[in-house]
């Protein structure tokens, strides 16, 4: 018994199954010693099938990455440098001509000779080394250069002026007594004899325009500037622009005083008055006059000095001006020890030259036109077409370079605004020529569009220009975007991200589109954008279409061709929609995907219609495989369209593709099915019948089938067959050729079963454990894939639940399936059969003086060592099936040996009872074997009761009988009729009245088809009530509906009638006068529920009651047990109760 107690619960092992379509005919019964058929030759017979499957293979790998949307991440799988741009050298500026060149050449030189402000740290202050830097850039000799510097050298010096903004002030002292001051500026240019003398032993009071100084030379009026002033603050904004002639950047200061204004008369109009004075000397005494005047109304004395409103000054040599000029905050400072001052000024300063002494001014050409030809030639040196990773290039300028750039932009007055616009115009054609990094152009045209911004315009020249390097970066853009696919493949990150920069440039373009007086671009470039990428898209699918499958070509040949066009149409539109469609949508607002799909979609779907109608003349199976493979491919794209949210796939080209691909997919079924049948016998051919490994239990044919199976049904769910009335043909047509398929592969394992070594002689086959195992893998794998099947029935049908057709042949499968595992559980245990009777004799013939268990060992040492190699050997439901199939051997052969034994013992009845409740208890194994319920069904309640039979009396024996009347219902309703009677017991006569009323609908056993009824009424068991005769009714001739309502009394002790199997017996019979009467039917009705016996009557009264309808009916199997073992007993009593009934039932023989 230890082997059933260690079972364990286990679940069958499952192959990877998906869903899948299975279809079969009903099969007809076929004899055991059918041969299943060979699988018919096709015209696409790969050996046995395995090049099939594995192809098959293929299209589900395929088939699963096609699941669901692309992820971006599953696509960038490359890092490296993203494929080389194309260059156009004739995109350069014009070239110049050589006395062009001179004149550039020499505008530089006298830019770096004539150099003049503070140089910052990260600038080149080096004159020689910036002169040598200009001639690697200008490509010049020795000598030219050395003849050049001469040149320039002997030309004028330029003239110098410095431009400042007045911006801002800040936490400026208050002079006034309502917590405020309204301070202005007062700001001029003191030349090198007006500057304070360096610092000595005593500190020297600092230069005021207010307390003026005294110089040996006049101070020209025009050197004096002010601005308005702002009333009531402390964080004054005024942003005043003002440019002063600078005599000597080397020694000349600008000065700077911020004054609190109080009075009427403004100091700026005496300023302005001094201002109208040209050529005047001693301009001290004027500074003290307009103090006199401005602040005391002409009233205030010539020595009186007014620190009080003095707010700070400012110093700020002209040579410390950056070169590229400065926009900073500074520290305002007093004006002697005495002044008390606090708070800053924020300036802008930049030194420019006014007049130039080059050709290049003398022709009337700009600063501008000048920086851009020198910033070309720059880029040309700094950035050459050869230089590796060029692309990667972020417009980074060697020191020498940035200081000539920085230098020539300042001292042409080159604005911030027109600086960027240069740098983006060079920059933008120097990438077309040679590729650059598109971040920096995108930085180049973030920092115009931030200046575009704040400056007001620019000339129409400079703006023409601009707008002209527009158009041509946007056509080179356009140009690039055509040959999307080749310059930014989706699977290269490093191109996606420059993709993603260029998008970001285009759009930056049309934010400038607005603000051009003279438009750059004639369409919309979003429009152009779209026209681009469309024409890009059919250029790219007529290369692969002439590439793959040539319309020239015959139609066989180009449909590998254009199955290959389509994956790639496919794996594009993955790309366009998980890189591309984010990038364009987001920046530009251009919905890449839709335009793609659309337009790749109506291209394929045209190709496959015609395809379609040249080969459906001529369908082979080679042509039917192919064409099943286009379908699959074609179904994806058109899926992919409906899995994107709001996308409906009924207005697509591909939309009703599937109708010319019909015939293909029937005859391709074909081709499935005897490939399938191939390689099942090939499986089976090669197996073993042993596991495929330790933890199975089953062999290599049935994972090749379930896996066989598992593909069909994947290949099913990516068909998905839209029309509904054409997928049940097709669904149910693959349901039936996979359930014969399952049919014609259990037979073949089955039959390799029996001719195994071993498998005839072995008690336990392990051969015929392996098949059974097998069977049950692949009819639950076979299961799960007709499921999967499931199609959609109709508008209005649920595919969540099995269609009629396919739900009949899943039932009729399950059924067959079922049916082999019984034959060969039956097989396998029909080795058993002799030593199990063997065993139950032994127990049989043992003397009864040996004790219950001892004669039970045998057996159950011999079930414990077999079901222990079944259980090792059995998945769970295999064992389950073989533990029943044993049981009912046991029950069967305990029974006949009951049956071949009579006049025994009871020991020898106790001995079966004791084994027979041995077995239950082994085979529930404590709830990990059979359940009890299914143990104690069937064989084992009539083997029990045979048992319990067998230990009682014959008196026990004919109280069963009755007992088992009382049990017994009627299974067929009014077949036989219905008697109506009445019956109570009246307790003070000590009898028992029973009142017969009448019956309805009895058998017609008469020629006339009536019958002439009379009902016999007696009391029984007989030994229960010796004394009592039966009675009987009246004959009620002609007639199946007989009323009688007559009275019977019998006189028994009540003590009598509540005995087990104590009853009343109404046996109706035709009366016939020339033969024996015939049996009509009989019922029993208990007199322990009989009115004044199971309850004492109440008041005496003589009738009591209400009546009962009894069903007629015949005795039945369980009622003749206990007849049974009656007839086995040679005592009187026995022998007289079985010659009665004999008697009885011989009136039934030819009843209906």
């Amino acid at each position: 018994m230890s082997a059933l107690l260690e079972i364990k619960s286990s679940v069958l092992r499952q192959v990877q199954v998906c869903p899948s379509f299975r279809r079969r005919t009903e099969p007809e019964p076929a004899s055991p010693s059918a041969v299943p058929q060979e699988p018919p030759t096709g015209a696409w017979r790969p050996g046995d099938g395995v090049e099939f499957f594995a192809h098959m293979r293929l299209i589900l790998k395929k088939g699963d990455s096609r699941q669901g949307l692309p992820c971006p991440e599953v696509l960038l799988r490359s890092g490296s440098p993203a494929p080389a741009e194309p260059v156009d050298p004739s995109r350069d500026l014009r070239s110049l001509t050589q006395e062009e060149v001179g004149m550039l050449y020499e505008e530089a030189l006298y830019t770096v000779l004539h150099r003049a402000g503070a140089m910052s740290p990260d600038q080149v202050d080096d004159e020689d080394v910036l002169l040598g830097y200009l001639r690697q850039v200008f490509s010049t000799g020795a000598k030219e250069h050395t003849e050049a510097i001469e040149r320039v050298r002997k030309a004028k010096a330029p003239l110098y002026a410095l431009k400042v903004c007045v911006v801002r002030a800040k936490n400026l002292l208050a002079k006034d007594s309502n917590g405020f001051s309204d301070p202005y500026c007062m700001l001029g240019i003191l030349p090198a004899s007006g500057a304070p003398q360096g610092q000595s032993g005593q500190k020297e009071p600092r230069f005021g325009f207010r307390k003026g100084s005294k110089r040996s030379s006049p101070l020209p009026a025009k050197c004096i500037q002010v601005t308005e002033v702002k009333s009531s603050t402390l964080n004054p904004v005024w942003k005043e622009h003002f440019l002063f002639e600078i005599e000597d950047v080397g020694t000349d200061q600008l000065h700077l005083d911020i004054w609190d204004h109080d009075d009427d008369v403004t100091l700026a109009e005496a300023c302005r008055k001094l201002n109208e004075v040209i050529g005047l000397k001693g301009m001290g005494r004027y500074f003290k006059q307009i103090v006199k005047s401005a602040r005391a109304n002409g009233t205030a004395g010539p020595s009186e000095d007014h620190t009080d409103d003095f707010l700070g000054c400012l110093n700020i040599p002209i040579r410390e001006v950056p070169v590229a000029g400065a926009d900073r905050w500074f520290k305002l400072e007093p004006r002697s020890s005495a002044s008390r001052v606090q708070g800053d000024c924020q300036l802008v300063l930049k030194l420019i030259t006014t007049q130039r002494d080059t050709a290049m001014s003398q022709h009337g050409r700009s600063g501008f036109q000048s920086y851009l030809l020198l910033l070309s030639l720059v880029l040309r040196l700094e950035h050459p077409a050869e230089q590796p990773n060029s692309s990667s290039w972020r417009g980074e300028l060697s020191g020498p370079a940035s200081t000539i750039l920085c230098l020539h932009g300042g001292q042409c007055n080159l604005s911030p605004l027109q600086l960027a616009v240069l740098h983006w115009q060079v920059s933008s054609r120097h990438h077309q020529m040679c590729t650059m990094d598109y971040g920096y152009l995108l930085g180049l045209l973030e920092d115009l569009q931030m200046h575009w911004e704040e400056a007001a315009s620019l000339p129409q020249d400079q703006e023409e220009g601009l707008a002209d390097s527009f158009s041509a970066f946007s056509e080179f853009g356009l140009q690039l975007l055509r040959q999307l696919r080749h310059y930014f493949p989706a699977a290269n990150s490093t191109a996606v991200y420059r993709l993603e920069l260029l998008l970001k440039c285009l759009d930056k373009l049309q934010l400038f589109q607005p603000s051009f007086e003279i438009c750059p671009f004639e369409t919309e470039l979003s429009m152009d954008i779209a026209a681009a990428l469309k024409r890009g898209n059919r250029e790219w699918y007529d290369r692969l279409l002439n590439a793959r499958s040539p319309r020239e070509q015959p139609g066989p040949q180009r449909l590998a061709g254009l199955l290959e066009l389509a994956d790639a149409i496919y794996e594009d539109l993955q790309a366009c929609y998980s890189v591309y469609a984010n990038l364009f949508y987001g920046i530009l607002k251009v919905d890449v995907f839709t335009l793609t799909f659309r337009q790749l979609e109506r291209l394929v779907a045209e190709e496959a219609w015609v395809l379609t109608e040249e080969l459906s003349p001529r369908m082979t199976l080679q042509v039917a495989s192919g064409l099943f493979e286009l379908y699959l491919t074609l179904a994806d794209i058109q899926r992919f369209w409906s899995c994107i949210p709001g996308r409906d796939g009924r207005s697509l080209a591909l939309a009703g593709i599937h109708t010319p691909f019909l015939p293909a997919m029937k005859l391709w079924l074909q081709v499935l099915r005897d490939q399938t049948r191939w390689r099942l016998q090939g499986a089976v051919d090669v197996d073993t019948l042993e596991p495929v490994d330790a933890s199975s239990k089953h062999s290599s044919s049935a994972a090749t089938a379930s896996l066989c199976f598992s593909h069909i049904q994947e290949l099913w769910a990516r068909l998905a067959w839209p029309d509904p009335a054409q997928a049940q043909e097709l669904g149910m047509q693959l349901s039936q050729d996979m359930c014969e398929a399952v049919l014609f592969y259990t037979e073949l394992l089955r039959r390799k079963g029996d001719t195994q070594p071993g498998a005839a002689s072995e008690a336990v086959s392990e051969p015929l454990c392996v098949v059974l195992n097998n069977i049950e893998l692949v009819r639950g794998a076979v299961g799960q894939a007709l499921r999967g099947l499931a199609w959609q029935e109709g508008a209005g049908g649920l595919e969540a639940t099995l269609p009629r057709p396919l739900l009949s042949c899943t039932q009729t499968l399950e059924e067959d399936l079922q049916r082999e595992a019984r034959t060969v559980t039956a097989h396998l245990t029909s080795k058993m059969v002799a030593d199990i009777r063997k065993y139950v004799q032994h127990i049989s013939l043992s003397p009864d003086s040996i004790q219950k268990d001892e004669a039970v060992a045998p057996l159950m040492k011999y079930l414990d060592e077999k079901l222990a190699l079944l259980n090792t050997s059995l998945v769970k439901e295999n064992l389950n099936r073989v533990l029943e199939a044993l049981w009912e051997l046991l029950l069967q052969a305990i029974l006949q040996a009951l049956g071949a034994n009579s006049d025994v013992s009871a020991d020898f009845y106790g001995r079966f009872h004791f084994t027979l409740e041995a077995l239950v208890s082994f085979f529930h194994a404590e709830g990990q074997g059979l359940p009890l319920e299914s143990l104690r069904d069937g064989s084992y309640k009539r083997l029990a009761e045979e048992l319990r039979l067998h230990r009682c009396s014959t008196r026990e024996c004919i109280e069963q009988f009755y007992l088992d009347k009382l049990k017994q219902r009627s299974l067929e309703q009014n077949r036989f009729g219905r008697l109506s009677v009445r019956c109570h017991y009246e307790a003070a006569e000590q009898r028992l009245a029973v009142e017969v009323l009448h019956a309805a609908d009895l058998l017609p056993l008469d020629a006339n088809g009536l019958s002439d009824p009379f009902v016999i009424v007696e009391l029984g068991p007989p030994h229960l009530f010796p004394l009592v005769r039966s009675q009987r009714t009246q004959v009620k001739a002609r007639t199946l509906h007989p009323v009688y309502d007559e009275l019977f009394h019998f006189s028994v002790p009540a003590e009598a009638c509540r005995r087990p199997g104590a009853c009343l017996l109404f046996t109706v019979m035709d009366h016939d006068w020339l033969s024996a009467n015939d049996f009509a039917g009989e019922a029993a009705l208990g007199l322990g529920a009989v009115s004044g016996i199971a309850r004492p009557q109440v008041g005496g009264g003589t009738r009591a009651g209400q009546p009962v309808i009894l069903q007629l009916r015949r005795p039945r199997a369980q009622v003749r047990s206990a007849l049974r073992m009656l007839e086995g007993r040679a005592n009187k009593e026995a022998q007289e109760f079985v010659k009665r009934l004999k008697e009885l039932e011989r009136c039934m023989e030819d009843d209906p």
